[in-house]
């Protein structure tokens, strides 16, 4: 089995198991990815899930020895994006188009490279071992970034950063990557899966509903002229705030009120 989940209460953590590909993802392990986290965000006793690759790797991304075996444009069908957006396939990769409405944490060790760095963008933000690295490998190859790489790296750490990272292909290491917004926690070895789901326990036990207004209001803002941005936030959280603000803020006023 190539993904496995693990649960605790309501956090889900999707394990990669191909230790000996170095969780590189082939189209059964795409699969099992996007159903995983199409089971996540369906289930409602779920709120966080962390994405964490066993046996010492992330991802070293999509599996070369598949690409290798492509022969025509067959295998991309099934991976297309209808024209109007009403159907989302599973990603080469699996999940990376998904737009789940619940958080989820990249926990990064090792590689974390070519579709390994993509996964980890598609991730709200990422955990890294002082030893773990991104980078964009396939460049030595040929193979060009489609699972949003383009697209993320930019709007997290700048298009000039973003044209170099991807142009070069190099190397980025942890302390680069806390340094320019890569990622947002650094932690020692053998410790970001540890540290994700504290994280994310610690995300679940706040109001959910809240948790996810603001999440989206954050997400859908990008590229929104300033006075239509603040219009989707506040038709976004008003909502949030009767099902559960005034709640909450009834039991700050009166903390002594048990429901």
């Amino acid at each position: 089995m190539s993904v496995r989940i693990e649960k605790t209460a309501s956090v889900w953590t999707v394990i990669l198991s191909r230790p000996q590909s170095r969780n590189a993802i082939n189209a059964e392990t795409a699969t099992a990815l996007y159903d995983a986290f199409n089971d996540f965000e369906q289930d409602d006793s779920a709120s966080v899930a962390v994405l964490w690759g066993e046996g010492g790797a992330f991802s070293a991304g999509w599996d070369l020895k598949q690409a290798a075996a492509l022969e025509n444009d067959q295998f991309f069908e099934s991976h297309n994006i209808s024209k109007d957006g009403s159907e989302v396939p599973p990603a080469l990769l699996g999940p990376t188009r998904l737009d789940l409405d619940k958080p989820v944490i990249a926990a990064v060790s090792g590689p974390a490279v070519a579709g390994g760095m993509e996964l980890a963008l598609w991730c709200d933000f990422r955990v890294m071992e002082k030893s773990a690295y991104f980078g964009v490998y396939c460049r030595r190859w040929g193979i060009p970034l489609i699972d949003g790489g383009t697209v993320r790296l930019p709007r997290l750490v700048g298009e000039g950063r973003a044209r170099e990272i991807i142009l070069t292909g190099r190397r980025i290491d942890a302390d680069e990557s806390l340094a320019i917004g890569l990622c947002e926690y650094l932690v020692e070895e053998g410790e970001c899966r540890e540290k994700a789901e504290a994280l994310a326990h610690e995300i679940a036990a706040h109001p959910q509903i809240c948790v996810r207004a603001d999440r989206r209001s954050l997400k859908n803002q990008h590229g929104k002229p300033l006075r239509e941005a603040m219009t989707y936030e506040w038709h976004n959280g008003r909502e949030a705030l009767f099902q559960e603000g005034v709640r909450g803020a009834g039991q700050f006023a009166n903390p002594s009120e048990k429901d």
